[in-house]
């Protein structure tokens, strides 16, 4: 185990499968004590066993949705209250509940993707970031975008949105919140073998679209993400805020 993030504190959302839960794993194994999140407790509840199996006693598990104003107090409160001050926020959650020409999605889900790709995270680090200047504490905080949010994203437009406004909302909250020492970066992955991905990355006609134009020719996954989370939310990112940084396998050099 290594100790790169001992005595650190981070809550990550959507942390239940995929990206978030390798996160989890990469930042416990670096000495963390990891608050998983999801909407499901049955399955954030299995993360955390998952975590803690192999790093006893530094996951622990909260039903969380996002998109739900209520719940991101709560959480707050709770890591805040329960286990002590939170080092690292990553904004992991996210959801695509539409594929298809941007024309056709229906305005309940582009409300949705907003509540939850955007709005969550906006009010997760609000509350966080407003906790660390209260106590005088400096923080990381770590927005899970894509690379759909840097350029034209077709057949997920909505979804392209959101990533596009975390990134300026990364941006612009690093500008505000540098002086208090909590710096606030963005993660862009490319396409990646995760549950939210499946349509693209399970689809072997689709899916080579996105590889033939990828300099390493393959899809990526969620482990390849989660070591850029680690450096992040170390100290060894201490100058480095307000970036984006994309993971995507060479897919944006085209």
């Amino acid at each position: 185990m290594g100790t790169r993030l001992e005595g650190k504190r981070a809550i990550i959302t959507g942390a239940s499968r995929g990206i978030g839960l390798a996160m989890a794993k990469a930042m416990a194994a670096e000495g963390a004590e990891v608050i998983l999140c999801s909407r499901k407790v049955e399955a954030v509840e299995a993360a955390a066993a998952e975590v803690n199996a192999v790093h006893a006693g530094k996951a622990h598990a909260r039903a969380c949705h996002v998109g739900k104003a209520e719940d991101c107090k709560a959480l707050v409160d709770w890591a805040f209250a329960e286990r002590g001050p939170v080092d690292v926020l990553v904004n992991n959650a996210g959801t695509n509940p539409f594929f298809g020409p941007t024309l056709a999605i229906s305005e309940e889900a582009f409300d949705k993707t907003f509540e939850v790709n955007l709005k969550g995270a906006w009010r997760l680090s609000v509350a966080v970031a407003k906790r660390l200047i209260a106590e005088k504490r400096q923080g990381s905080i770590i927005n899970t975008a894509s690379i759909l949010g840097m350029r034209a994203a077709p057949l997920q437009g909505v979804y392209g949105m959101t990533k596009a406004a975390l990134i300026s909302m990364t941006q612009t909250l690093a500008q505000e919140l540098g002086g208090a020492g909590i710096r606030v970066n963005a993660i862009a992955p490319g396409l990646v073998d995760t549950k939210l991905a499946a349509v693209f990355a399970k689809d072997k006609a689709l899916a080579r679209q996105v590889t033939d134009r990828t300099a390493m020719q393959r899809i990526g996954q969620p482990e390849e993400i989660a070591g850029i989370a680690v450096f992040l939310a170390s100290n060894e990112a201490s100058f480095v805020t307000g970036q984006t940084i994309a993971v995507d396998g060479g897919f944006t050099i085209n």
